[in-house]
C-alpha cells in the first residue's frame, strides 16, 4: 500500500510538472504575440501623421512609449507637433509643439544622415504657421529627400509618394 501511494504521488507530481511547463510555454507564446501586436509599424505611423484624429495619434504615441527602436524620439517628436496642430488650448499647443520640436531636432542632430527625419521635419514645417518660425529648412529638406529617396525603406518611400501628391513644396517623384 505504501509503495502504490508513493507511485501515485510521483505520477501526480510528474503531471503537475508537465502542466506547469505547458502553462509557462503558453504564457511565453502569449507575451510574444502581444509584443508583436503592439510593435511599431511605419505604415501605421504615417497613417497617424496623415490623420487629423488625436486618438489615432495618441495610439501611435503609446506604441512608441513601449518600443525601443532607435528612431523613437524623432517619431514621437513629429507626432507631438502634429498633435499640437489639433488641440484647441493655446498653452497645450505651444507645449506639445516645443516638446516635439526638441525631440525631432535632437534626433536630426544625433543622426544627420537619416533622410526620414528630414521628411518628418518637412511634413511639420509645411503645415506650421509662419509665426512659429519653423519653416527655414523646407527647401533643404526637399532636396535631401529627393536625392536619397531610393535608399529609404519601402514604407517611407510610399509615405513620401502619398505626401508629395498633396504637398506644395515636395513635388511628386
Amino acid at each position: 500500500m505504501h509503495k502504490s501511494l508513493s507511485l501515485s504521488f510521483y505520477r501526480g507530481m510528474k503531471n503537475i510538472k508537465m502542466f506547469i511547463n505547458l502553462l509557462f510555454l503558453f504564457c511565453a507564446i502569449t507575451v510574444h504575440g502581444n509584443s508583436q501586436k503592439t510593435g511599431f509599424d511605419k505604415s501605421a505611423f504615417y497613417y497617424a501623421m496623415e490623420s487629423n484624429n488625436i486618438e489615432v495619434i495618441n495610439t501611435q504615441l503609446n506604441i512608441l512609449k513601449a518600443t525601443t527602436i532607435t528612431e523613437k524620439e524623432a517619431y514621437e517628436g513629429a507626432l507631438l507637433m502634429k498633435k499640437a496642430g489639433l488641440v484647441t488650448k493655446a498653452k497645450e499647443k505651444l507645449n506639445l509643439f516645443k516638446a516635439g520640436r526638441l525631440k525631432l531636432e535632437a534626433s536630426i542632430k544625433k543622426d544627420n544622415g537619416n533622410t526620414e527625419f528630414y521628411f518628418l521635419r518637412l511634413i511639420i514645417q509645411e503645415h506650421t504657421p509662419k509665426m512659429v518660425n519653423y519653416r527655414n529648412e523646407l527647401e533643404k529638406d526637399c532636396l535631401l529627400i529627393r536625392a536619397n529617396y531610393k535608399t529609404l525603406p519601402q514604407a517611407v518611400q510610399q509615405a513620401i509618394i502619398q505626401y508629395s501628391k498633396k504637398s506644395k513644396v515636395l513635388k511628386p517623384l
